[in-house]
């Protein structure tokens, strides 16, 4: 038998989507597709509502990634970062002008966890979380790219500046 399936990367392009895509559970989904239409001009794909309104799927565009959402459904185990008090994960961002989208980002209401600097790796880079409890990191690529003894001594001298040495 043989099988005629396309490959799924195929497929996942012509869906729009990466092969890695987050899925993120949001305490008031609809409020957060507002909010990332606002703060990361983010493009709604699609919404599918449940029969008591909360948003079981939904799906938006940022920066060309697509980004999946549901509301909480804590009795599926369905918790948002809001619910546990906080995220391990941050979702990265890459943008042109890491300034402008972070002014934009917290305009909209997000706060400011780290702010706006040009780091040792060589970005200028900073974290804001999201007022649904997600994690972005936003980053503009400093030009020409650092070598890795220029990371590695930019490391050292960051790590030093923390010890107080």
């Amino acid at each position: 038998m043989t099988d005629k399936r396309k490959p799924v990367a195929e497929i996942a392009a012509e869906m729009g989507m990466g092969l890695l895509s987050p899925h993120l559970t949001c305490r008031n989904c609809a409020g957060a597709i507002a909010f990332y239409k606002e703060a990361f001009g983010a493009e709604e794909m699609m919404r599918l509502p449940g029969p008591d309104g909360r948003l079981l799927h939904a799906a938006i565009r940022v920066n060309g990634s697509m980004v999946m959402l549901t509301d909480e459904y804590p009795e599926m185990g369905g918790h948002s970062p809001l619910a546990l008090g906080g995220s391990p994960v941050t979702l990265h961002l890459m943008v042109d002008d890491v300034d402008a989208v972070a002014a934009r980002a917290v305009a909209a209401g997000a706060e400011i966890t780290m702010p706006v600097a040009d780091q040792f790796w060589g970005d200028r880079y900073g974290v804001v979380k999201d007022p649904y409890g997600h994690m972005w990191s936003i980053a503009t690529p400093i030009w020409p790219p650092k070598s890795p003894e220029e990371m590695e001594a930019g490391l050292k001298a960051s790590m030093e500046r923390m010890s107080g040495s």
